[in-house]
């Protein structure tokens, strides 16, 4: 297949334009021997399908994600991909018959409330979600208090709805390793961790730079700085196993307000290094571009 695997949503944060920095980064020790690959936030999957494409000694793999609309697709994709394809495709030309905005949008907004207020099996859900999420205001994932999908209509000429080749690509890397999605809290990829070298790789919602730059509503549940603080110990539980290796992304709050050491000071028995990031996600054109982010190491 000609098609690279890579991400089938667009998904704030998504390290696309990372992995070529994040790889640089990545242990020695994967090129040397079979492992476990673990990744509790998976997001998007970009760092996902670029492990798989490269590391083919992976022996298991594990995703995990609170949000369960997300955790659904993974499993529609590597086990009903050609149903999807087909649905999806359906969909889209009956979105692409509606002529103008407005009919668009009002077809953008009906979908909108099927996938927030009616029982779907898990092919419709997925569609709908990959749909809203082309054809939404920034490709963005945004729920309100009570999780509900609330993102505007994106205006777009002409979205792709249906990527096939990118779905099958995807199934494909999901079933080469037999990939298992689970859906909930971070901590519950302990369980999962197996004989020999382990690698976790953790992206969680991004503490905000200011006040203003609060975006981790994936879920309803807020990810705060007590979370922050968990997803410290479970680090530092990790690192206490043997044949484990983990490296964690997170936002630099320093580099935005120099008394801002959160970071330095709970990781301070980690490595920490600073890597370059493009944020395209951002209603504001003067705040895009570049700025940098935390990578954090259990090993040097």
């Amino acid at each position: 297949m000609s098609t690279e695997a890579k991400p089938f949503l667009k998904w704030a944060g998504g390290k696309g334009q990372l992995l070529s920095q994040l790889d640089g980064h990545l242990p020695d020790d994967l090129q040397r021997q079979v492992f476990t690959y673990i990744e509790p936030f998976v997001g998007g999957g970009a760092m996902l399908f670029h492990m798989l494409r490269r590391f083919p000694n992976i022996t298991h793999a594990v995703i995990n994600d609170i949000n369960p609309h997300l955790a659904t697709a993974y499993r529609v994709i590597k086990e009903h991909s050609n149903e999807l394809i087909h649905r999806l495709s359906a969909m889209e030309q009956e979105y692409f018959s509606r002529l103008g905005e407005e009919p668009k949008k009002e077809y953008f907004l009906n979908a909108r409330d099927i996938f927030n207020d009616k029982e779907l099996d898990e092919l419709e859900r997925t569609k709908y979600l990959i749909f809203l999420n082309r054809t939404c205001f920034n490709g963005l994932y945004r729920v309100n208090a009570k999780g509900k999908f609330n993102v505007p209509f994106g205006r777009y000429l002409h979205p792709t709805i249906c990527n096939a080749d990118t779905i099958l690509a995807d199934s494909e890397a999901l079933n080469r390793v037999d990939v298992k999605i689970l859906n909930g809290d971070f901590e519950q990829t302990a369980d999962e961790i197996h004989e020999g070298l382990n690698f976790f790789y953790f992206d969680p919602p991004y503490r905000p730079l200011n006040a203003t730059s609060s975006f981790n509503s994936y879920a309803k549940e807020e990810f705060n700085d007590d979370e922050q603080i968990r997803l410290r110990d479970f680090c530092t539980y990790l690192n206490e196993q043997s044949n484990m290796k983990w490296m964690l992304s997170n936002a630099d709050c320093s580099a935005k307000n120099p008394e801002d050491t959160f970071f330095e000071d709970i990781y301070s028995n980690f490595h920490i290094h600073r890597v370059y990031a493009s944020r395209a996600i951002n209603a504001n054109p003067q705040k895009r571009g570049k700025l940098t982010e935390l990578l954090i190491k259990n090993y040097e």
